[in-house]
C-alpha cells in the first residue's frame, strides 16, 4: 500500500520586476498578501504549524513565542537589496530557508543598471525627485566629452555615498537627518568596482522628455554648496570647486537657444514633477502649466545620456550621475534607473513580473513554482560542488597515517573554503 507523497516545500530565492513609483517595501507587502493565503504555500505554513506544536511539546512551560510576525500564517520572506521608488527592475526576495542566501545578493554579487543623466542641474537627492540646489552651464557638454569622462570611473574606484542614503549615523539614517533639516552628515569614501561602463544613447537638447524638478531648496548658497560637495569623491570635489568659480563668472550665459522646430517638438511636454517618467513616456502636465518655467530652465534644452553599467555591491548610481556632472564641468542629476541584472537574475529571462500578481494565482503560481524549483536545483548543485574535498597529494608518511581509523580524521582533511 503506497502512502501519499508529502507536498513539496517551495523555498529559495526569486526576483520580481519592481514597477516605477512604488516602494520596495510595498512590493514585498503585495507579494506577501498574495503568497500567504495561496494554495502554493500552504504546505510551508502547515510545516511551520507542525514545528510549533513539536516545539511546545518539547519545551513545555519553557516555551516562549518568538517575536515578530506569526510564522504559521505568513511565509518567511526577506529581500536582497531594495530599490528607490524612482527605480524599476530586479528586486530579490528570499523565501523560507532562502533568506539565508540573501547575503550573497546584498554584498557579494554584480549588478547591472541603466540610468539616464540630465546635465545642468543638481538636486539634494542627486535625482529628479529632490529639490534643486544648483544650476550650471550645459551647452558645452557633448557626447564625446561624456564618453571620455566615463573612462575615469571604470575599474576599482573610491566612491562617496549620497547624503540621502540609508547609511546610519548614531543610529539614525542619513536621509532621516536630511529630512529633519539637520547638518549633512560627512560621508566617507569607500571602494567599489565598476566592471563595465558605457554610454548607450545620447539625447540632444530638445529631443527628450526629461525635466529638472520645479522646487528649489530653501537654503543659503553655502548650505547648498555643502550638499553639492558632500558626496563627491575627493578628486571630483576639487573639480567641482573649480567649476563652481567658472559658473559664477558665466552666470547669465549658460543657456543656448535651439531651433524653433526643436522647441515645437516639445510643445505640450511639461516639466516633470518629482517623479521620473519612462524615456518614451510623455509628461502628463498641461500646456498651460508650463508658463511657470521656460524650456531653457526646465531641462528641455540640456543634453541627456543613457548609461549602462555593471558594478559591485555598495555602488550608488546617483553618486555616479552627480560625479559625472562635475567631471564635465557642469552639474547633473539622475532621471531614470532600472536594475536589469543581479547575480543570475536578468529581466526578461527569469524574473516574475509584478503585474502577474494581480492576474491571480493561476497565472503567478506556476511561474513562482518553476522559479523556486530552478533555484533549488542550482543550490543543490552548488552545495554538492562545495562539499567535494580537494584532491591533495600526500607524502608516503601521510599516506601511511591515512590507514588509521576514521575517528582520527581532522578538519584539515576538509575543504577549507567557506561559503
Amino acid at each position: 500500500m503506497s502512502s501519499a507523497s508529502k507536498p513539496q516545500l517551495l523555498e529559495g530565492v526569486l526576483a520580481i520586476h519592481k514597477p516605477l513609483g512604488i516602494s520596495s517595501a510595498q512590493v514585498i507587502r503585495d507579494v506577501e498578501n498574495h503568497f500567504n493565503p495561496s494554495e502554493l504555500f500552504q504546505p510551508n505554513l502547515e510545516a511551520e504549524r507542525r514545528a510549533v506544536v513539536l516545539e511546545k511539546r518539547k519545551k513545555g512551560d519553557q516555551y516562549r513565542k518568538k517575536k515578530g510576525p506569526n510564522r504559521t500564517q505568513r511565509v518567511k520572506m526577506g529581500h536582497g537589496g531594495t530599490l528607490d521608488p524612482l527605480a524599476t527592475g530586479i528586486l530579490i526576495l528570499g523565501l523560507g530557508s532562502g533568506t539565508k542566501a540573501l547575503g550573497k545578493y546584498l554584498n557579494g554579487c554584480q549588478k547591472t543598471y541603466e540610468t539616464t543623466v540630465l546635465f545642468g542641474c543638481a538636486t539634494d537627492t542627486f535625482d529628479n525627485t529632490g529639490k534643486v540646489i544648483g544650476r550650471a552651464p550645459y551647452a558645452h557638454v557633448t557626447r564625446d566629452m561624456v564618453e571620455k569622462a566615463l573612462e575615469k570611473f571604470k575599474g576599482n574606484i573610491m566612491q562617496t555615498p549620497p547624503v540621502y542614503s540609508a547609511i546610519k549615523f548614531d543610529g539614525k539614517k542619513a536621509y532621516e537627518i536630511m529630512r529633519e533639516g539637520g547638518t549633512p552628515p560627512k560621508m566617507k569614501e569607500r571602494p567599489v568596482t565598476v566592471y563595465n561602463l558605457e554610454l548607450v544613447d545620447w539625447f540632444e537638447p530638445g529631443t527628450h522628455n526629461w525635466r529638472y524638478p520645479q522646487e528649489e531648496m530653501d537654503a543659503t548658497a553655502e548650505e547648498k554648496e555643502t550638499i553639492l560637495k558632500a558626496s563627491l569623491s575627493s578628486e571630483k570635489r576639487e573639480d567641482s570647486a573649480a567649476a563652481g568659480e567658472k559658473r559664477k563668472r558665466e552666470e547669465g550665459d549658460s543657456t543656448e537657444e535651439i531651433p524653433e522646430k526643436k522647441i515645437k517638438a516639445e510643445s505640450g511636454a511639461e516639466p516633470a514633477e518629482t517623479t521620473a517618467t519612462e524615456p518614451n513616456e510623455a509628461p502628463t502636465k498641461t500646456v498651460a502649466e508650463e508658463s511657470t518655467t521656460t524650456p531653457a530652465e526646465n531641462g528641455a534644452n540640456a543634453a541627456a545620456a543613457l548609461i549602462r553599467m555593471t558594478v559591485s555591491s555598495g555602488f550608488y548610481v546617483r553618486t555616479l550621475c552627480h560625479d559625472l556632472g562635475a567631471a564635465v564641468n557642469s552639474l547633473a542629476c539622475m532621471t531614470y534607473l532600472v536594475r536589469t541584472q543581479q547575480g543570475e537574475f536578468e529581466l526578461g529571462k527569469n524574473v516574475l513580473e509584478y503585474d502577474d500578481l494581480q492576474a491571480g494565482e493561476p497565472v503567478w503560481g506556476p511561474k513562482v513554482k518553476t522559479l523556486l524549483q530552478d533555484w533549488m536545483v542550482r543550490q543543490q548543485s552548488e552545495n554538492q560542488e562545495q562539499e567535494k574535498p580537494k584532491a591533495r597529494s600526500k607524502s608516503p608518511e601521510k599516506r601511511e597515517k591515512s590507514k588509521s581509523p576514521p575517528k582520527t580524521a581532522t578538519v584539515e582533511d576538509e575543504d577549507p573554503e567557506m561559503d
